[in-house]
């Protein structure tokens, strides 16, 4: 099984895979760990990372960048409007109010959502990641920015699953960097003692995250998170566009603005200049040639300037930092350490913020660029079962408050905060409803001050309700909770269902822990209601992550969510009292009495089923854009092996015409050269006109007429090259095999046990090997170069073959072992001959061990080791 991570960053990405007992950061086909988040489209193919932005500005209409921001969005959202503005392509509003990007694809205008382009660069990535390991990839975790909503997140979900990804959890950016942190630390607190605070600050392309995390032996919790995520280093860039565009603007009279190739060169010098100043303090220059007009303009800026220029954008930064402390009531002096990651935190001016605000340096044990990829990997790991991870849980938190609202019994409307800003996550709570017939619930986040324009999260329809046998309400248990990935669902409903009571003796009443009774003849399990309406609600502490996620949903055995139990009806109603003796019946009646007898009520419980109306991709639609992912993955592939057919003509065309003048001028007659060098033009010539675009049959068809007449030329070098060494080992078989027929003649012992027929039958082949080879030889060399040869290769070494088919079972056969005689020992007595037999059956047989080269020691034997297979299993400490 694969364990991968996917950091998809807005301006690019990264994998970290487990692998070799520790988490590494992979390399794509350009041999960069960095794969740019960039989609382009053309009129044959798509192309993504490295390739898509070689085109950003040639191709800057169908190029599509910073989708991630629009996954989710609707089009009208003024946020979104801000963004629009940035991008070179086109933003069109789709019919349910969300938002497409337009671009033409195979000749034709067409029109992707934003989770159908992230899902475009999961496919690269995916594809990336099988390449290094070698084995099909489909389980993964992808890291989102910690502020994104409900909706963004199973967009995310969605884009995966098109992608042919099963997504183990979506998991905040900062807090992958906690876990990647955190982890390895072997000196943290332990869990009864004070945690280690440790600020985590992301600032990348387009946003900036701060999180404050609690560190103890084995476990992190999240203690706050605040976000701005319209700061980032594009905005940077942005600054620097305007400021020189203006700059041009009054020196070379050119409005770079109106020219959007212009404007985007402007914006990639840019950047370069930021890094620049960022490692530099004195004055640095910028050059741009033909940037319009054929006109070549220059620039230049000292950091300190930059930082004036930028004031008010580092000013901003402050405020995230200072949230977080204000959140957990945290001084600085209460800080372990701030670790900054993202490349957006090297410009020195936001280092300097972030020491003013929490008084320390800022650290960087780990690596910026790659420590969210390499968290995801580890969590991807914790929550594999093929790998056994340290045990680590990670405690989360919902970044904004959750409530719920309903229709209530009397036309009053009810609503409660279910889930509170910075509650934490994964957790579940029970909820008691009383209702006579299926209800609604409608769940939004009540921050007033949401950086996103439609709070409302999803409509919950809870079906099946019908009342009691008496016409009363029936009591609803309803469970909400957010999940691993931090999306909120109303995940189960019950009707709670009373039985008829049971009179029972008082000694008679079952044991408080035995076994549930079962209505006679009925499947239903039965419980005894409990006086109080509040159940444990405790942290959920299931699994190695906080809530153990398995490869196909979304609890995993050994789960454990906290459930909360509140009672309401048309509104906020009183809780029941958690150590009460009674609990109040609906009828108004006490439910135990004191008396001679004591009457057990027992209660069983009906699931119910919920209908739920999300802003999302439904099922048909994401079924709808895997079938068209998968028709564009082999409409890639197609083109891709068509442009690997042409090029293996167009490579053939050049490599023979250089050989023709080189190493294969002399094995080719004039006539050939001339018909070769003739086909070779001709069809080059095609390449570039009416074959620039054929089918991949065609392109093979062409080289293999091209392969008909240049395939004997490299044939005759070939065998010319390798003929020499061919008639030498045959020559070496024929002077081994003739010494020993000489050796024989000579009555040497070595091969006195050989039979005459025996040798005869050598000394014939050995004299028919020579005759012919001596025959071939003269033959070949009577040749021209460019003439086929009368011997090849293969014959030569078919005929070393037979030859020591014939001769090596002859020349090594084994001299017969010389008959043994029984020792005569006439004055020996019974018992000593028989120990004589005894020892020399012992030595008879230590010799022929001997003999046979397979005698051990008993060193070798008592040294033997358990050699079983190793541990399949990866431990990373």
């Amino acid at each position: 099984m694969s364990v991968v991570g996917f950091d998809v960053g807005n301006l690019s990405s990264y994998i970290a895979v487990a692998r070799g007992g520790g988490i590494e950061t992979i390399a794509n086909e350009y041999s960069d760990r960095l794969t740019p988040s960039v989609v382009s489209f053309g009129e044959k193919l798509r192309t993504q990372g490295h390739a898509a932005r070689s085109q950003a500005i040639t191709n800057f209409k169908n190029t599509v960048s910073q989708f991630k921001r629009f996954i989710a969005r609707k089009f009208d959202d003024p946020s979104v409007q801000t963004d629009v503005e940035r991008v070179p392509y086109k933003v069109t509003q789709l019919e349910d109010g969300k938002l497409g990007l337009q671009v033409q694809y195979l000749g034709e205008q067409d029109t992707f959502t934003p989770e159908q382009v992230y899902a475009m660069l999961l496919t690269k990535l995916k594809e990336t990641s099988e390449v290094n390991l070698q084995r099909k990839v489909v389980d993964c975790v992808v890291s989102v920015p910690q502020y994104y909503t409900d909706l963004e997140r199973r967009g995310i979900l969605h884009a995966a699953e098109i992608a042919g990804l099963n997504c183990l959890r979506v998991i905040s950016d900062t807090t992958a960097v906690a876990l990647a942190y955190g982890i390895y630390k072997q000196d943290l607190p332990a869990p009864e003692e004070k945690p280690r605070n440790v600020v985590f600050v992301d600032c990348g392309h387009a946003s900036l995250q701060v999180s404050v995390t609690a560190f103890n032996k084995g476990k992190l919790k999240v203690l706050a998170n605040a976000s701005d995520r319209q700061l980032g280093g594009r905005d940077f860039d942005w600054l620097l566009a305007e400021h020189f565009a203006e700059d041009f603007k009054t020196r070379y009279k050119l409005d770079v603005k109106s020219n959007m190739r212009a404007w985007l060169r402007l914006l990639t010098e840019c950047d370069k200049l930021k890094k620049l100043m960022s490692a530099n303090a004195t004055e640095i220059s910028m050059n741009i040639e033909c940037i319009m007009n054929d006109r070549d303009v220059s620039g230049k800026m000292k950091r300190s300037d930059f930082e004036a220029l930028a004031g008010d954008l580092l000013k901003r930064v402050e405020g995230p930092l200072r949230s977080v402390l204000e959140q957990t009531k945290l001084k600085p002096e209460d800080i372990h350490s701030v670790e900054i990651v993202g490349g957006s935190s090297r410009i020195p001016s936001i280092k300097e913020t972030i020491k003013k605000v929490f008084k320390k340096e800022c650290s960087t044990t780990l690596n910026q660029d790659e420590a969210v990829a390499r968290g995801c990997a580890l969590q991807c790991a914790i929550l594999s079962p093929t790998f056994r991870v340290r045990d680590f849980t990670v405690t989360d938190l919902t970044p904004y408050a959750i409530s719920l609202k309903w229709e209530g019994t009397d036309g009053e409307d009810g609503s409660m905060e279910v889930f509170s800003k910075n509650h934490q996550a994964p957790f579940a709570k029970m909820l008691t409803f009383y209702r006579k017939e299926p209800f609604k619930l409608v769940a939004q986040y009540t921050d007033p001050n949401l950086p996103f324009q439609e709070p409302t999260i999803g409509q919950f329809t809870v079906n099946g309700v019908v009342p009691t046998a008496e016409n009363e309400s029936s009591k609803i248990k309803v469970k909400v909770r957010v999940n691993g990935h931090g999306i909120f669902t109303v995940s189960s409903a019950s009707l709670v269902e009373k039985l008829a009571p049971q009179a029972e003796e008082p000694m008679e009443t079952a044991q408080e822990n035995g076994p549930n009774n079962k209505e006679e003849g009925g499947n239903e399990q039965q419980q005894q209601e409990s006086p109080m309406e509040t159940e444990g609600g405790t942290a959920p502490d299931g699994g190695a992550a906080g809530e153990g996620v398995s490869k196909q949903a979304d609890t995993k055995a050994g789960e454990a969510d906290g459930e909360k139990e509140s009672q309401q009806e048309n509104g906020p109603q009183e809780a029941s009292k958690e150590n009460g003796d009674n609990s109040k019946s609906e009828n108004g009646s006490t439910e135990t009495e004191k008396g001679a007898k004591k009457s057990k009520k027992t209660i069983k419980m009906r699931d119910l089923t919920i209908t739920s109306v999300i802003d999302e991709l439904n099922v048909n639609q994401v079924n709808l854009f895997q079938e068209k992912e998968g028709k564009m993955i082999a409409q890639d592939r197609q083109e891709k092996e068509k442009n690997d057919a042409k090029n293996s003509v167009e490579e053939y065309v050049y490599d023979m015409r250089d050989k023709l003048s080189e190493q294969l001028e002399l094995y080719a007659s004039e006539q050939e050269k001339e018909a070769f060098r003739a086909l070779l033009n001709e069809t080059e010539n095609w390449l570039y006109e009416d074959g620039e675009d054929e089918a991949k049959n065609v392109y093979q068809s062409k080289l293999t007429s091209l392969q008909k007449h240049g395939n004997p030329i490299v044939s005759r070098y070939t065998e010319a090259q390798e003929r020499p060494a061919a008639f030498e080992e045959l020559g070496k078989a024929l002077v081994v095999y003739r010494k020993v027929l000489n050796q024989y003649a000579e009555g040497d012992e070595k091969y006195a046990h050989l039979e005459k027929e025996e040798i005869a039958k050598m000394g014939k082949a050995v004299t028919e090997k020579e005759e012919w080879r001596n025959s071939k030889e003269n033959a070949q060399n009577q040749l021209a170069m460019h003439q086929n040869p009368t011997v090849t290769i293969a014959q030569i070494r078919t005929e070393v073959g037979t030859l020591r088919a014939v001769c090596d079972p002859i020349m090594n056969k084994p001299k017969p072992k010389p008959k043994e005689e029984p020792p005569k020992d006439e004055g020996a007595k019974p018992d000593d001959t028989a120990a004589s037999k005894e020892g020399g059956a012992a030595d008879n047989k230590e010799e022929k061990m001997e003999e046979d080269g397979q005698q051990t020691t008993p060193s070798e034997d008592n040294t033997k080791g358990d050699t079983g297979q190793p541990d399949p299993e990866m431990e990373l400490d």
